[in-house]
């Protein structure tokens, strides 16, 4: 009886091997399926995350073209301005000058020509119709 003891204990302890190997391997297998969840959450975690910043890009880049658009009317605001300033001094110049063109001419024109006697007696220096 000897023999059999032993073979129906080898039997036994090869039996319970073979589970405990199948025990590791569906613990190991339940592991990595536990793990492959995990790295799947944080997957959509972090495609969640990268879509809120190409969001957040997008508008920070509306903003910044806004902000261009404002600070190019704001230069063409001050060249606008400085054109303006510019015309306007001319402008003042100009009807400076004029004037004072004006007032030399009108007081040249203001004063009348005096009538001369030529050698021969004759007054110059008036009109004469001399339409018949």
């Amino acid at each position: 009886m000897a023999i059999s003891s032993t073979s129906s204990a080898q039997s036994l302890s090869s039996g319970l091997w073979v589970q405990l190997q199948q025990q590791q391997a569906q613990r190991a297998a339940d592991q990595a399926e536990q793990k492959a969840r995990s790295l799947q959450a944080q997957a959509r975690d972090a495609k969640s995350v990268a879509n809120r910043a190409q969001e957040n890009a997008r508008s920070l880049q509306v903003q910044s073209e806004q902000a261009e658009g404002e600070a190019s009317n704001a230069r063409l605001n001050v060249v606008s301005q400085q054109s303006k300033a510019k015309l306007d001094s001319q402008f003042s110049d100009w009807h400076q000058q004029l004037t004072k063109a004006l007032d030399t001419t009108a007081s040249k024109v203001t004063t009348p020509a005096s009538p001369t006697v030529n050698a021969e007696g004759q007054t110059t220096g008036t009109l004469v119709n001399v339409v018949a």
